[in-house]
């Protein structure tokens, strides 16, 4: 059965879209509580207006930090009509109910986003709007709470249909939002009071932004991404991602990430792996070295450059089928020949700072870690070989490691200076994943005499040494920290190779 409202309490930050609903309010004679520029808005709509400082008779405080918290107000809303004790209370302590509350809260995010001083920040905390929120939602029985001014249209439309009531159902449905509203605002502080010395945004599970995905991981899998893509991305062409895209897409920033000094690059990835990564002095050949690797795999994948698309490279770029390509920037010719085919996705990436945490669901709950931004360069490296790696070396180490980082564990990667030359990923023994490199480098043409190695783990036993010794491999790095670390030093030794070591293992998951 619709229960009519009789009174509301309304007092918002944003007045946009408020005049219909002011409107019915105003038409079905509800008594209407507000504050401050609320209540001038609405008393300019025609409607009549208590002041909630008339209802309390308290004024308004410190500076309008404290307007609302009174029994009057939170007694009016959390009253249960249904309980004889409640009611008898209200009356005794004269607190007259207020069936609607209108709210949203003070725009904190925005201001965090703008690049206010704390102290701008710290005021746009809204204590008084969120308690009315969660006071209005927890009571849903009796109340019905509006949470955002997206909902004034379908508010008033509801309340139009309903000749002025709701039903139970429509309450609780508007609780539920408004509670997803508080949550994902208190993450967002929680955030901010929990960010490093960047002002990046906080991973939030919370998120209010949400995007339905054609389907998850398989058909038969419903999927939705919660956050804010045009924030990191300008979409200039193709279908829209799906959850698989955003997996590598997500894959292939972080793994950029590494290269975005220097040379230009390229790297290709497949079910988040890289399948081919290079540098070289133009973004044409840097893309020609990377699909080298392994042309069959980039077949269908994802590939994120740090520099302009040049013709040129747009051109051998329209040769191979790939889901997505993401770069800083296109050039108009480039654009014109990418944008041939109908459904490649093209994402110009903006330049923005990323969560310093990763969240991931688990059984029951979530884990949560930092993000690995540790990267090992020469000045890192411990030589704990008789021979020391050359400058040229030192540098593929440096290159391989970047790329092992981003490796699915267990990995061994094989690669010269600006180039990979083959992976081992996601074995269940290093010997496998060594083992699994070599037999790619070798299916593609790649002669492995004096290239590197790196481990995302420790060597238990020298086995992997000996093997890549006899494939050729001449320096390794890896984070060290076995038992038997001496005897992967020694094998080094007996067969001309030069280890360094990092003391950072880089697994991933």
């Amino acid at each position: 059965m619709s229960q009519p409202i009789r009174s509301a309490l309304v007092s918002v930050y944003y007045k946009d879209r408020l005049e219909p609903l002011v409107a019915l309010l105003k038409q079905h004679g509800v008594t209407i509580y507000s504050t401050g520029g609320t209540q001038q808005f609405i008393e300019e709509q025609g409607a009549d207006v208590t002041a909630v400082e008339s209802l309390t008779g308290f004024p308004e405080v410190f500076g309008g930090r404290v307007k609302t918290l009174h029994p009057k107000v939170f007694g009016g809303i959390l009253h249960r009509r249904h309980e004889a004790s409640d009611l008898q209370e209200a009356e005794q302590h004269q607190i007259p109910p207020i069936d609607l509350v209108v709210v949203d809260l003070y725009p904190f995010e925005e201001t965090v986003a703008s690049g206010a001083p704390e102290q701008d920040i710290i005021e746009k905390i809204d204590i008084g709007g969120i308690s009315l929120l969660r006071a209005a939602a927890k009571n849903f029985r009796d109340v019905l709470v509006v949470s955002s001014r997206d909902q004034y249209e379908a508010v008033t439309q509801l309340l139009t249909e309903k000749n002025g009531g709701t039903d139970l159902e429509d309450r609780r449905q508007y609780a539920a939002a408004a509670f997803a509203a508080t949550a994902h605002y208190d993450t967002a502080i929680s955030g901010y009071f929990l960010q490093n010395e960047s002002n990046s945004q906080q991973l939030s599970a919370n998120s209010s932004q949400e995007t339905p995905l054609r389907y998850g991981e398989n058909p038969h899998q419903a999927g939705t991404f919660r956050g804010d893509l045009d924030a990191l991305f300008d979409q200039l062409h193709g279908k829209q991602l799906s959850y698989n895209n955003l997996v590598d897409v997500d894959a292939a920033v972080l793994l950029m990430q590494e290269f975005q000094q220097g040379k230009p690059a390229c790297a290709i990835l497949k079910h988040t792996n890289a399948c081919g990564v290079a540098q070289a002095d133009s973004l044409h050949t840097a893309y020609l070295n990377a699909l080298a690797c392994d042309p069959i795999s980039a077949f269908g994948g994802v590939i994120i450059v740090n520099k302009p698309v040049d013709e040129a490279t747009a051109q051998e770029l329209n040769k191979l089928f790939f889901e997505v390509l993401i770069a800083p920037e296109f050039d108009a010719a480039a654009l014109t020949v990418l944008q041939s085919k109908k459904n490649r996705i093209l994402l110009r990436q903006k330049p923005v700072d990323f969560p310093q945490k990763q969240v991931k669901t688990l059984l029951n709950g979530m884990i949560e870690q930092d993000f690995d931004r540790a990267i090992e360069t020469a000045d890192d490296f411990k030589t704990v070989t008789d021979s020391a790696p050359t400058p040229e070396e030192t540098e593929a180490l440096e290159f391989a490691l970047k790329v092992c980082k981003h490796t699915k564990s267990n990995t061994i990667v094989l690669a010269r200076a600006g180039q990979l030359l083959a992976s081992g990923v996601g074995q269940t023994s290093r010997v496998d994943a060594l083992k699994q490199a070599i037999e790619k480098a070798h299916a593609f043409g790649f002669d492995l005499k004096g290239a590197v190695m790196a481990s995302d783990a420790f060597f238990p036993f020298p086995d992997c040494v000996e093997i890549a010794g006899a494939a050729g491999i001449r320096a390794v790095v890896q984070p060290g920290g076995s038992i038997k670390d001496q005897d992967s030093i020694a094998a080094c030794n007996q067969l001309g190779m030069a280890m360094v070591m990092t003391g950072v293992r880089h697994f991933k998951h």
